[in-house]
């Protein structure tokens, strides 16, 4: 079932609800910036939470490229958490939901589905942070690497960075405001509170989220855990190789918690 909300600034959300047969079982999957529902890893992780007989909930979050309103270039962490949180707060109304839930997200989604979970505990069943942003500060440092410290000047004295998709496809026009709202957040203050079971998955080869930002907040994690490495992949599992492998953590994950 796909379905249109309004979210707390009024513009429209896009939120698809796949079913289980048989009720009693809730998964959420969130994108990362920039991307959507549809995505290759997106759907692999949502197809192994469907076949472990879990409802699942994905959705375009607003200031992306996807069927939700805004535009990508206003993306931020507060924008899609603030969504996040809108489709939760829709989907506690639906006569199918659920708690607790597992919640899963990639990149942005990661840290906005784990700042969720800090903040909601007790209605967590279990989270997935997948090639997760950990904190604002961790990523800046990431991007000085990337794209050498002038590139980042450039970004922040012009207000806006031009960039093209993995595929080439889209033309991606991102504030420097992104920024600047990305260093207010961080996991690590409030990890205490993820006592739940949470599953990392990561690319042997992620530039933007590498394994050894993971393992900051694996390793301060406090409760049951496991952290997974996929050979040769990138920040987004483009490969369909990959995706079936990201698809069979996650099915083999979501059978045991």
């Amino acid at each position: 079932m796909k379905t249109f909300i309004k979210n707390r600034e009024d513009e429209k959300l896009c939120v698809v609800v796949e079913q289980a047969k048989v009720p009693g079982k809730l998964a959420f999957v969130m994108h990362g910036l920039g991307g959507n529902k549809d995505q290759g890893h997106i759907r692999a992780m949502a197809e192994a939470f469907l076949e472990t007989g879990y409802t699942v909930v994905t959705f375009d979050t607003t200031n992306t490229f996807g069927e939700s309103g805004g535009s990508y270039e206003d993306a931020t962490i507060t924008s899609y958490y603030a969504d996040l949180q809108d489709v939760m707060n829709w989907a506690s109304k639906q006569s199918w939901y659920v708690e607790p839930f597992i919640i899963c997200g990639h990149s942005l989604g990661g840290i906005s589905t784990a700042l969720f979970a800090e903040k909601y505990p007790e209605r967590i069943k279990a989270l997935a942070p997948i090639s997760t942003v950990v904190s604002g500060k961790i990523s800046l440092e990431a991007h000085k690497l990337l794209s050498n410290l002038e590139n980042l000047e450039e970004w922040k004295r012009d207000g806006v960075r031009v960039t093209k998709s993995h595929d080439g496809t889209k033309v991606k026009r991102l504030k420097w405001s992104h920024m600047e709202d990305r260093l207010k957040y961080d996991l690590i203050p409030g990890v205490n509170r993820l006592t739940m079971p949470v599953l990392m998955i990561v690319g042997e080869k992620d530039d933007p989220t590498p394994l050894v930002h993971q393992r900051i907040l694996y390793d301060k994690l406090p409760g049951k855990k496991e952290i997974h490495v996929i050979k040769g992949a990138l920040h987004s599992f483009y490969e369909l190789q990959e995706q079936a492998e990201l698809k069979r953590i996650v099915k083999a994950w979501s059978k045991k918690v």
